[in-house]
C-alpha cells in the first residue's frame, strides 16, 4: 500500500456504519455490526499481501495454485476497543498471530502510558496490522506504532472504523510510512477529544459500559 489514507466507501460498509452511529442501536447490534465491518476493512488492508504458488491436485488435475507468501501476519489490538475489530478480522484470517497493547492517558502530561504490551515474535518478518476503532487525536495510535517499531516491526498498517483529520495529521507526522485504512473521515474533534459526528465512545458502546 502506498496511499497514506484509504477510505473504504463500499455501500455495505457505509450502511452498517450509519446503523452504528445511531444512538438507539443496542450493544449487541453495535458489536455485530463492528464485526461485520471489520471484515470489509480487513479485505482492503490486506489487498496487497505478497503471494506465491504451490503445487496442488484438484479432483481433475494438478496445478500451481496461489497462496500467501512469508510469515503469518500479526494483528495488534489497542486495548480495549481494538478487540471489536480484532474478532471479525480473525474470522477472516484465523491463522494470524495476535498481540495486544494497553495504553492510558496520563492526566497531568496528557501523554499515553503503556500498561500492557504482548506481541508476536519475529515482527520484523511479518506484516503487522494495528487495529483501534477510533483515530481521534492520534496520540495513542502513534505511540503504539512507535512501540511496535522498537520491537522490530518494519511493515505496519493501521486500521480504524472512524478517523478525525487531527488524528490523520498526527499519524502522518509521526509515521508517514504507515498507511491508514478507515470507513470514514469525520469532520473534527470536540473539546473533549471525541470525533464529530462520530458514534460516541466505541468501547462503551461495544461492551455496554459507561
Amino acid at each position: 500500500m502506498t496511499q497514506h489514507l484509504t477510505i473504504v466507501e463500499h455501500p455495505l460498509v457505509q450502511h452498517k456504519l450509519t446503523l452504528m452511529r445511531q444512538k438507539e442501536t443496542s450493544t449487541a447490534v453495535f458489536r455485530q455490526l463492528l464485526r461485520e465491518i471489520s471484515q470489509f476493512l480487513a479485505y482492503e488492508v490486506t489487498r496487497s499481501l505478497p503471494m506465491t504458488t504451490r503445487p496442488i491436485e484438484t479432483p481433475l488435475t494438478e496445478m500451481d495454485a496461489p497462496v500467501l507468501a512469508g510469515r503469518k501476519l500479526a494483528l495488534i489490538s489497542i486495548l480495549r476497543a481494538g478487540n471489536g475489530l480484532l474478532d471479525g478480522m480473525l474470522e477472516l484470517i484465523p491463522s494470524a498471530r495476535v498481540g495486544f497493547i494497553g495504553l492510558y492517558r496520563d492526566e497531568a502530561t496528557l501523554q499515553p502510558v503503556r500498561y500492557y504490551f504482548k506481541v508476536p515474535d519475529m515482527l520484523e518478518q511479518r506484516l503487522s496490522i494495528v487495529v483501534d476503532p477510533m483515530l481521534a487525536t492520534g496520540n495513542s495510535s502513534a505511540a503504539a506504532i512507535t512501540m511496535l517499531k522498537e520491537a522490530g516491526a518494519r511493515d505496519l498498517r493501521f486500521l480504524c472504523l472512524l478517523a478525525a483529520p487531527e488524528g490523520v495529521a498526527r499519524m502522518r507526522e509521526a509515521h508517514p510510512d504507515v498507511p491508514i485504512v478507515t470507513a470514514a473521515l469525520d469532520e473534527r474533534l470536540d473539546d473533549k477529544g471525541y470525533i464529530l459526528p462520530g458514534l460516541g465512545d466505541a468501547g462503551d458502546r461495544m461492551f455496554g459500559t459507561k
